[in-house]
């Protein structure tokens, strides 16, 4: 077995599952990016994953990788900064194990992400929430499935992993109603309810006659729904709600969208920005300042504060007394 094959496995087995305790998402996007890595490095060396070592994937190699994501993949940066953070949680795991190769890993562990423009976020307006809330046939149990679960989510901000996972046991409608989930970053979080939703999930998990163990939302067979299942429901309501909110067409819309839909409304509603990355699980408030940003609102209040350009600087000097009376009528 040679040292790369070694460290691959006691990285995966070792570090991510057994130190770390990685969720499956992490493991998988890692895997994947390194399973990309090794199938370029045998198109370049003619060697057979198996018997790469780690000075073969030295620094040019892993640049040429990146590149060749960018340009015949076609990926985004962001795509592309995170197969390197991947390769980057690799080579810091070798090492203190391979001293003999410090200078080749380190020289990897240099190459930096590379920058990016940041665009606003994508949310949904009051209108476009209305609209893709009354777009499921609530007359099915699809369809009734369907609009408790995108309430649920406007609501609560879920990410979308969060919300196929949740069981009926994470529903608690008495006293104090909140949804509790297993985030990112295995962190436990729960998030309150309103009165209007609280009835649709009563309803909904009524009819579900779910145990508590088993998915909240489910296929009609009861399992749970996944991560595409929900992309294609969410499409497919979106199209229909176009119709009567044409702005739809104008958006590109996923499950995230969602997601930022419950951050900008909770936002606009005043909430401070800390609240809402504890609402969201947000490890750091940065993750959370992009909605401030997005917020056309918020900078228009804070316009309104500032002073014209044309004014005269001066002392302010209160209005008469009886003028300001009789204003005041």
């Amino acid at each position: 077995m040679t040292d790369l094959a070694s460290t691959l496995q006691s990285f995966f087995t070792d570090h991510l599952i057994g130190n770390r305790q990685a969720s499956r998402h992490t493991i998988a996007a890692y895997r994947d990016a390194l399973k990309l890595l090794l199938t370029f490095a045998h198109a370049r060396t003619r060697t057979p994953p198996s018997r790469l070592t780690l000075t073969d994937l030295d620094a040019p190699l892993i640049s040429a990788f990146l590149a060749h994501l960018e340009h015949d993949r076609g990926n985004s940066v962001r795509t592309r900064n995170a197969r390197l953070s991947a390769i980057h949680a690799l080579f810091g795991y070798a090492a203190p194990r391979h001293p003999e190769h410090a200078a080749i890993i380190a020289r990897v562990l240099a190459i930096p992400p590379k920058r990016f423009t940041q665009t606003l976020v994508t949310f949904l307006s009051d209108a476009e929430v209305d609209a893709l809330l009354a777009a499921p046939d609530r007359s099915t149990w699809t369809g009734r499935r369907d609009h408790a679960m995108l309430a649920l989510a406007i609501e609560t901000g879920l990410r979308v992993s969060e919300l196929v996972a949740l069981t009926c046991a994470n529903a608690h409608l008495g006293v104090g109603a909140h949804i509790s989930c297993l985030g990112k970053g295995r962190k436990q979080r729960i998030t309150p309810l309103t009165t209007g939703t609280v009835t649709l999930l009563k309803s909904w998990l009524r009819e579900r006659a779910g145990t508590p163990t088993d998915p909240v939302f489910s296929t009609r067979r009861g399992r749970p729904l996944s991560v595409d299942a929900v992309q294609r429901r969410l499409a497919k309501h979106i199209t229909t709600a176009t119709s009567a909110c044409p702005t739809l067409s104008e958006k590109t819309i996923s499950p995230h969208t969602l997601r930022h839909t419950a951050a900008m409304r909770l936002l606009a509603a005043g909430v401070d920005i800390t609240v809402i990355a504890l609402w969201l699980g947000h490890e750091n408030i940065a993750s959370t300042q992009i909605y401030i940003h997005a917020d056309l609102a918020l900078k228009e209040r804070a316009l309104a504060f500032t002073r014209p350009t044309t004014s005269q600087p001066g002392r302010y000097r209160p209005p008469d007394a009886v003028l300001a009376f009789l204003e005041g009528m």
